[in-house]
């Protein structure tokens, strides 16, 4: 069996930062599927078009645009509750939005990207955007995902090298620490039906998220850019029966090969986690 094999139907999933890059591919993926897909993103006018490409397409789950800045509680728990409101009820949640590089290149008090002489104001924005709004977002869905006794959490990621590379915080701080969300709400979720894994594409991927020094980057060290579509393949198979009981894990988007059987796959895209989980509490 291959993951293109894989149907959805009946499942409701919600991911945010579905406008474009990672997220609309991803978005779209599941709606293929047979998901009927909420379409989350702070440009809640850019969601559109994500959802016409597949919206009424024959085999393909419903679609739905919704506006949704994470860093907001509020607008989170708004999010979830409409998506139960319009599909009934929620099984997959998506954590895909936040900010990078990218913006705090383009801040106006970022001298460099040295930490300290980043525009602090971003450098803090940042953080409350993918590691506080990834909580938000989170913690509003679980209940609705223990409820139905079966959920699904993915959080995307980065690799071990960003988050470790000069001039990269505070995204690669921000991605360590959703790494820790994603073993920590493994544990915590033990038992209920909901999984908690982490997703990452493996690599710069060749999206308006990336900044101009980091495809500058990479074009100099001749790794090419990765497309949106190397999550795919990872997302379908996360967000199916097929992973029941696989939680804490983290996944490789570039190293998922789509032409492959499922349990090939798997094992050459399976990463070790970047933190390990304790042996005892």
């Amino acid at each position: 069996m291959l993951a293109s094999d894989i149907r959805l139907d009946g499942r409701v999933a919600l991911v945010t930062g579905a406008a474009a890059g990672l997220g609309r591919a991803m978005a779209q993926a599941l709606v293929r599927a047979g998901a009927n897909v909420v379409f989350a993103d702070i440009n809640a006018g850019a969601t559109g078009g994500a959802v016409a490409q597949v919206a009424f397409l024959e085999g393909c789950g419903k679609a739905m645009g919704m506006p949704c800045d994470i860093s907001l509680r509020g607008d989170c728990e708004r999010t979830v509750a409409e998506t139960i409101r319009l599909f009934g009820g929620l099984h997959i949640l998506v954590n895909n939005a936040g900010k990078g590089p990218a913006q705090l290149e383009a801040a106006p008090g970022t001298k460099s990207l040295r930490f300290w002489e980043s525009d602090a104001d971003v450098w803090r924005q940042i953080i409350e955007t993918n590691v506080v709004g990834t909580f938000f977002m989170a913690r509003a869905a679980a209940p609705a995902l223990i409820a139905s006794g079966w959920g699904r959490i993915v959080n995307v990621t980065t690799s071990l090298s960003t988050m470790q590379r000069r001039e990269n915080s505070p995204y690669g701080v921000s991605k360590t620490a959703i790494e820790a969300e994603t073993l920590i709400w493994a544990q915590d979720l033990a038992g209920t039906g909901v999984t908690v894994n982490s997703l990452i594409p493996g690599g710069a991927v060749n999206t308006d998220f990336v900044s101009a020094s980091g495809k500058r980057q990479a074009r100099e060290t001749g790794r090419p850019l990765l497309e949106p579509e190397v999550m795919i393949a990872p997302m379908l198979w996360l967000a199916s029966t097929l992973s029941d009981g696989v939680t804490g894990k983290r996944y490789v988007g570039k190293d998922w090969n789509p032409q492959a059987p499922i349990e090939e796959a798997l094992r050459v895209a399976l990463e070790p986690p970047v933190l390990r989980a304790p042996d005892r509490a």
